[in-house]
């Protein structure tokens, strides 16, 4: 028998930013009538199992890749841990696939997230169509684009006047505080671009790909055109859970892969407090701020004297938690006066954090899911990127879409409290310019709606694509069946 529904394995690279995506993906996916297979490493796994809410209706088929108590990241050397992510990987997903097609269940498309090129290869070797999953803005994608075909020589120690800028196809006009962390001089994660590089050379070696991107065509018009009449951008996302977007599932309403357990009561918390008052301070899974930077960032909530909802990891159960973390962890000095204003916390659900109806403001990193969330939240932000794709995405925020303002920060990369208080008393004010950022959240949060409308680009974008590889992957098929069916075939009286 032909299976009747396409598969997709979907694999990805196992920290928080991107399984979030990657789940949600896969939801859309399976209300589209597709099986699906989803693949990261067993450390990931554990977690998410742990924390709970992962979907039932997937497929889970999780790999070691070495290191099943997790990874230190901070400890570490990273081109180690990506050799072995490869090398298990790349086996694992062989295994898979063939374990798949004896089962009765062939993969159709293989779908994978950044950082994880050779799982195209694997695709390659065994004549799967495949697709790459971009969890960056399409502006991102376009910017490591370019770097990699020329403009790398014009990005250089100049870079670093203040009044430097370049010029990019489909772009705004960019500083080099604007530009991801790993195209500058001064990054100093030396396994980045590699990845990068190898990425968009396999790209490049294709006939047209497609590229799924975790963007809506409103969002980033400019920035989704095709490359060099080489390259086709589609938009799928916003990739947020149903019910704080579309509203198709109200049942959905956590990506379902949380790799740390969230706490709790802070619902109830926020339910006591005026509509538009809480400042959401959150720095994702990979940032900690320094002890100075907490110091200078509680003195500017004292000096608001607004409610705030602060996320500090806890160091317990945190793979990346390293020795000089915990000399940084010190309580900050005046935590009893910040607990007479706000609450402290150790993880929430950021999504529906951002929904109530009682925040104001958010105080971000400005990682590609948090950005995407504040749009679909219609909630205007602090802007304090740290690095990678961030500063880009906080040039969109506050530049292109209106919806922010970034922060500045002194020499020694610290942002003062004072510029702290200015920034959210700029966005949560009752000004001109905080009525435009808050308008302008509104507007980009109703066509974050449209967009996954039934009838809208993302929805009918990801219902296409999935035809097409559906019905490429027909042609190629060949029914699994006995040497007498087979020889009936042949004389034409097969059903």
């Amino acid at each position: 028998m032909v299976q009747s529904q396409p598969h997709f394995l979907l694999v990805t690279y196992p920290t928080q930013g991107h399984i979030n995506p990657a789940l949600q993906f896969a939801k859309r996916l399976l209300r589209l009538g597709v099986k699906v297979t989803f693949t990261t490493c067993l450390s990931a796994y554990r977690r998410m199992s742990k924390a709970g809410r992962i979907p039932d209706s997937l497929s889970f088929a999780p790999f070691s890749d070495g290191f099943d108590d997790g990874y230190n990241y901070k400890d570490s050397d990273a081109s180690f841990y990506l050799t072995q992510l490869r090398n298990r990987g790349k086996q694992s997903l062989k295994e898979t696939i063939l374990s798949c097609d004896k089962a009765g269940t062939p993969i159709t498309c293989l779908v994978y997230t950044i950082l994880l090129p050779w799982a195209e290869e694997v695709a390659r070797d065994q004549n799967l169509p495949s697709a790459l999953l971009w969890i960056q803005p399409a502006s991102v994608f376009r910017i490591y684009y370019y770097y990699f075909n020329g403009y790398d020589k014009l990005i250089g120690e100049e870079s670093k006047d203040p009044s430097w800028s370049i010029e990019l196809p489909g772009l705004p006009s960019l500083k080099s505080r604007d530009l991801p962390s790993f195209c500058l001089p001064s990054n100093t994660y030396n396994f980045a671009l590699p990845l990068f590089k190898e990425q968009l050379d396999i790209l490049d070696s294709e006939d047209r790909p497609k590229i799924l991107m975790n963007t809506f065509d409103a969002l980033e018009e400019d920035a989704l055109k095709d490359i060099d009449e080489k390259l086709n951008m589609v938009a799928v996302g916003p990739l947020i859970p149903s019910a704080f977007l579309d509203g198709n599932d109200p049942s959905d309403t956590s990506f379902g892969g949380d790799l740390f357990e969230k706490s709790k009561d802070y619902i109830e918390w926020m339910n006591t407090k005026p509509q538009g008052s809480i400042v959401y301070i959150s720095f994702g899974t990979l940032i900690t701020l320094s002890k100075k930077q907490k110091e200078e960032m509680a003195q500017a909530l004292l000096k608001i004297r607004r409610p705030f909802l602060w996320v500090i990891r806890d160091k317990s159960g945190d793979m990346n938690w390293t020795k000089e973390d915990e000399e940084e962890e010190d309580e900050v000095s005046c935590m009893k006066e910040l607990e007479e204003l706000g609450l402290i916390v150790p993880w929430c659900s950021q999504v529906e954090v951002l929904s109530h109806p009682s925040l104001g403001c958010f105080v971000t990193h400005c990682g590609w899911n948090s950005t995407l969330e504040s749009i679909v939240c219609g909630l205007p932000v602090v802007a304090f990127p740290h690095w990678t794709d961030q500063s880009t995405n906080a040039k969109l925020l506050e530049d292109v879409w209106g919806t922010g303002v970034r922060v500045a920060a002194t020499g020694e990369g610290v942002v003062e409290g004072e510029e702290m208080r200015r920034c959210i008393e700029m966005v949560m004010g009752g000004d001109d310019e905080g009525f435009a950022m808050r308008k302008n959240a509104k507007k980009w949060k109703d066509l974050a709606r449209d967009a996954m409308k039934e009838s809208g680009s993302s929805f009918m974008n990801l219902k296409a694509f999935v035809k097409e590889v559906d019905g490429t992957s027909r042609q190629k098929r060949v029914p699994i069946c006995s040497e007498e069916s087979e020889s009936e075939s042949r004389s034409g009286y097969s059903d």
